[in-house]
């Protein structure tokens, strides 16, 4: 089994659930995240000051899938969220060692 977390900008989440959804992807977490990478954020002007906003906000999704299903899963990230210009995001993926269903006591790849 594998997780994939992949941080998005916001406006492209509904795009990369739906995704998701066509290559069978069933359940997914997200949460709510700021940050920056190379961008380092910008700066703005409010009521005639200005101010550098560091952390742009972004949205952190978190899927744990079988083997077979990642290389999919890595594509459909990558073609519904990519707008080509800086700030698009970044995918992790990493191992994961057990799984378990709370309500069942499911473990490995039942439990998904």
């Amino acid at each position: 089994m594998k997780k994939i977390e992949a941080v998005i900008k916001p406006f492209k989440l509904d795009e990369v659930k739906e995704a998701l959804q066509e290559i069978g992807v069933q359940g997914l977490s997200v949460i709510e995240a700021k940050g920056f990478g190379r961008q380092k954020g910008h700066t703005e002007l409010y009521r005639g000051a200005e101010y550098v906003v560091d952390f742009l906000p972004k949205m952190k999704l978190e899927v744990v899938l079988e083997d077979d299903m990642v290389e999919r899963a890595v594509e459909a990230i990558v073609a519904a969220a990519r707008t080509g210009k800086i700030g698009d995001g970044k995918i992790f993926v990493t191992n994961v060692e057990q799984a378990i269903r709370i309500r069942t006591g499911e473990e490995g790849a039942d439990a998904l």
